[in-house]
């Protein structure tokens, strides 16, 4: 029997079917912390990674960037809207992010760019075999804490309290703090808890940390911190506090120093996972990676602000000298 396709074909449509084979557009929803202006750098990575696979915004590509704008509370809403698109897969940054869209969805893939601990949060059953509709990246953000505290000791020798910045309605900022509690008593250190889960709650908490005698400041990264980084580094600036962030754009901003993962690095990579899922890999069976390049980076200015003098070795270890 002589299927349509052989009909085409001998019509003269051959080519033209070929051409429509490959022009399928694919749908790609995003939730995100940030606006994409703030989250330029990360972003653009993912769609290189994206181009180099053969995904051109426009012929094969439609994204659907939504961000909560600091606001945990928006994902839901924004999840479910991107479920209603009918998009192909959900790129998700955070826990926050993460939990939402699979609240969302049981069925379309979501792909982590940055999670701290998607076992932890039950966003997986294990690194190995997610076992769901998620998969992605880790930054393992608990095994980072402690060289965190090392660096930002070394900046202020004489530090024996440290205020950690926190939003514990984030489910891994919760598990984070009982890491930098731990990894704190280790050397000698007390930690100071500010748990601050609102933009008004910033500027007080500071405050408090300054009352209670904090002498160093670590920052964690979630929606909160994120969309509000340049009120934090004023705010650790004006209570000359030196502190430590977890991402080089608080750097950029004029924080002190930071020490993490490499955030491009791993958006890159999310677009090898969008690849295969949208290749028909099950993320069920995709293993979880975990970071491989790590950024420090030391804004000179700010030490200098400070009265804080940088031990060479230290500077030597940096990635980035920034002012």
């Amino acid at each position: 029997m002589t299927s349509r396709r052989d009909v085409l074909a001998l019509l003269g449509f051959a080519p033209w079917l070929a051409h429509a084979q490959q022009r399928r557009v694919y749908r790609v929803g995003v939730l995100e912390t940030t606006s994409l202006r703030l989250n330029a750098e990360d972003f653009d990575r993912f769609r290189k990674g994206m181009e180099e696979r053969g995904y051109v915004e426009g012929p094969s590509l439609v994204i659907l960037y939504r961000s909560a704008e600091g606001q945990t509370e928006r994902f839901d809403e924004l999840a479910a809207e991107l479920v209603k698109q009918k998009v192909d897969l959900i790129l998700t940054r955070g826990t926050p992010a993460t939990l939402a869209a699979r609240r969302a969805t049981a069925t379309i893939p979501i792909v982590m760019a940055a999670v701290a601990d998607p076992v932890e949060s039950k966003l997986a059953a294990s690194l190995a075999r997610p076992g769901g509709n998620v998969t992605g990246l880790t930054t393992a953000s608990a095994e980072l804490v402690s060289k965190r505290l090392e660096l930002l000791k070394a900046l202020a020798p004489k530090m024996t309290r440290v205020a950690a910045y926190a939003n514990l309605a984030n489910v891994a900022a919760a598990a984070t703090w009982k890491d930098v509690e731990a990894a704190a008593r280790a050397m000698g250190l007390e930690a100071l808890l500010l748990d601050v889960r609102t933009p008004e709650r910033i500027a007080p908490a500071f405050a408090e940390a300054v009352r209670q005698g904090a002498q160093g400041l670590v920052v964690g990264i979630e929606t909160l911190s994120q969309s509000n980084r340049n009120a934090i580094v004023e705010l650790a600036a004006q209570h000359r506090l030196p502190a430590m962030y977890s991402a080089r754009e608080f750097v950029e901003a004029g924080g002190l120093m930071s020490y993490g993962v490499s955030y491009p690095d791993l958006y890159y990579r999310a677009a090898g996972f969008a690849d295969r899922i949208l290749k028909g890999a099950s993320p069920a069976e995709l293993a979880i990676e975990r970071p491989l390049k790590f950024a420090f980076a030391i804004n000179r200015r700010t030490a200098k602000a400070l009265d804080i003098v940088i031990p060479p070795d230290i500077l030597l270890r940096a990635d980035w000298a920034i002012g």
